[in-house]
């Protein structure tokens, strides 16, 4: 492969629209993702090539190379973007002053639904098998995904104390709360990942969601006066 600065070309925006010529930048470089993830997704890290993301994109070479010099820049913004996803998922959901089981229902079903998606089962693929090349990424993945799962059930988690409503038994609200999403994962995952031919249905994310909740209340909540 020719180096990058070989392959670089800076697409210059005619001087007639000055104004536009930032948005039509922005523009091209959201194409070039859009089509680097379409890619990465379907064909994983190694298997994705430039010229697969410039067709997929529907833009140059040249501006494929302009926004992004390489296919590991291209595959760093993806699996960055995409984490940022999740977290904004995970922002909006809607948590209940009183009530710890809406909360973590709401917390399980929103997890599932992403991690065992057609996209979120790619992306996770894609990820742990390129974790060795870019030990970086693979923390940032963990923390957009789990540890952002951890810190929203313990936050319920230290509503529910200070309510009196929980007795975590001594291990601590960082402990229970990986406990939590450990059992939402469960077996849920492993199905998905070996069973790609068979996507979890919304009853069965549905189901497993139930049974976490159900599980973990029943030994860490207290039982009402």
């Amino acid at each position: 492969m020719a180096s990058s600065a070989a392959r670089t070309k800076t697409i210059t925006p005619p001087p007639s629209v000055p104004a536009d010529g930032a948005a039509v930048q922005s523009e091209k470089a959201r194409l070039v993702l859009a089509g680097a993830r379409a890619v990465f997704l379907a064909n994983g890290y190694s298997a994705a090539t430039t010229d697969m993301i410039q067709q997929a994109a529907g833009v140059s070479k040249s501006t494929v190379y302009s926004h992004y010099p390489n296919k590991e820049t291209l595959f760093i913004a993806v699996v960055e973007a995409e984490c940022e996803r999740f977290l904004q998922t995970i922002r909006k959901c809607e948590f209940s002053e009183k009530r710890l089981a809406d909360n973590l229902s709401a917390i399980a079903h929103g997890y599932l639904e992403l991690l065992l998606s057609p996209d979120g089962m790619a992306l996770y693929r894609a990820v742990v098998s390129e974790a060795p090349r870019f030990p970086e990424l693979g923390r940032r993945f963990y923390l957009a995904g789990p540890n952002a799962m951890i810190d929203a059930v313990e936050e319920a988690l230290e509503a529910a104390e200070s309510r009196g409503d929980v007795d975590l038994g001594g291990i601590g609200r960082n402990s229970a709360a990986s406990l939590f999403v450990s059992m939402v994962r469960g077996d849920a995952q492993m199905q998905c990942l070996t069973h790609p031919e068979s996507p979890a249905s919304a009853a069965q994310r549905d189901r497993w969601a139930k049974d976490a909740v159900t599980a973990f209340l029943r030994a860490f909540q207290k039982a009402p006066k």
